[in-house]
């Protein structure tokens, strides 16, 4: 990945960069869309993303990271774009645009977040001459249409009914008639989508990016999620002007002693912690402790181990575990939707995953 102050060569840039939003609610698998549609860029394509994330330890960044030159992520945590993060979103977004010159913008909003906002600022204002919005994605996990806490959420009505394309994701794990009932809700919609699709694994068609995104989807629930949160107590402003990966934190990790974010507001509580770079865990004492933290909404992390670098993406209950390029340091993020967990606990068990010798 490209850092967002390295000066690049001279070369030709588009009048308006495409720019497509990838959204949909927390776990219904955006950031695997975005990681599936990265290897299948044109040759050479510059590509940028822009990843708003819940919790305050970046995340998605890392998953994201493909160690290629003509990518650019940038991630903006501590709430959602629609709310609390929503006064340094222009500026910033602008910055990382004018510095990356992508010959495509991808933006993944927080999946507690209302995309209202984001599109209302897509459309007008200092961005109506720099990017062209293009299709809006919704991905949807079917399994959520049966579960009470999400379908009566206005949030996750509102992703759907500002979306140009709606995809149903996780097609091999759900059961067909839940499939087929979630299609037929999806495609009652007004005004209707240009396009209801079926995927499996997150992988979208290149070819949706560049359907039309003109068209004005009035929100349903447009006053959802629209107030300010405080900032957390643990991060300062500037964290959120800074550039790239290397945010400005009150703190810094210390072998033994991880960096601890906390953050919480409209019913869910996260919290994520960053480990010293040094730091090595043993693998399989790791994945039993995240196997056993539960109920939780999401769990994400990247980890040195002894063998190799590994991320861990869990759903509720189901989790999946690979190799990852990201190399700089250990971190994971965790968001409840029940209340907090008993986070220093945590934190103890954590720290009697790591290897003797680190």
């Amino acid at each position: 990945m490209s850092p967002l102050g390295e000066t690049r060569p001279a070369r030709a840039t588009p009048a308006r960069v495409p720019t497509n939003l990838i959204t949909g609610f927390l776990g219904a698998g955006k950031t695997t869309a975005i990681r599936g549609l990265l290897p299948r860029r044109p040759a050479n394509a510059r590509w940028s993303v822009f990843v708003n994330e819940y919790g305050m330890v970046s995340i998605d960044q890392a998953l994201l990271e493909d160690g290629s030159s003509e990518l650019a992520v940038q991630e903006l945590g501590g709430g959602c774009f629609c709310c609390s993060t929503a006064l340094p979103l222009g500026p910033m977004l602008e910055q990382f645009i004018r510095a990356t010159r992508p010959d495509r913008l991808l933006i993944e909003p927080s999946g507690a977040g209302h995309p209202a906002r984001v599109i209302d600022t897509l459309r007008g204002g200092r961005f109506a001459d720099l990017i062209d919005l293009r299709a809006t994605i919704c991905v949807v996990d079917p399994q959520d249409f049966d579960n009470p806490r999400v379908v009566h959420r206005d949030v996750f009505h509102d992703q759907i009914q500002m979306a140009d394309v709606v995809v149903l994701n996780w097609l091999d794990r759900r059961d067909p008639a839940l499939v087929a009932r979630c299609r037929q809700w999806l495609e009652a919609f007004d005004p209707p989508k240009l396009l209801v699709a079926e995927t499996r694994f997150g992988a979208l068609d290149p070819e949706w990016l560049d359907l039309d995104g003109s068209m004005v989807r009035p929100p349903k629930f447009p006053l959802a999620h629209g107030h300010a949160l405080a900032l957390p107590p643990l991060v300062e402003l500037k964290e959120f002007q800074s550039r790239g990966e290397e945010r400005h934190h009150v703190a810094t990790p210390r072998p033994g002693a991880p960096l601890r974010l906390e953050n919480s507001g409209q019913g869910q509580w996260a919290c994520g912690w960053l480990f010293a770079p040094g730091e090595r865990f043993a693998r399989d004492e790791l994945l039993d402790l995240l196997g056993w933290i539960r109920p939780v909404v999401r769990l994400k992390g990247v980890f040195h181990c002894v063998d190799d670098w590994w991320q861990v993406n869990r759903v509720a209950d189901e989790t999946t575990v690979g190799l990852s390029a990201y190399r700089r340091d250990s971190r994971l993020e965790i968001i409840c939707d029940d209340g907090p967990r008993d986070w220093a606990l945590i934190e103890r068990q954590l720290l009697a995953c790591l290897a003797h010798d680190a």
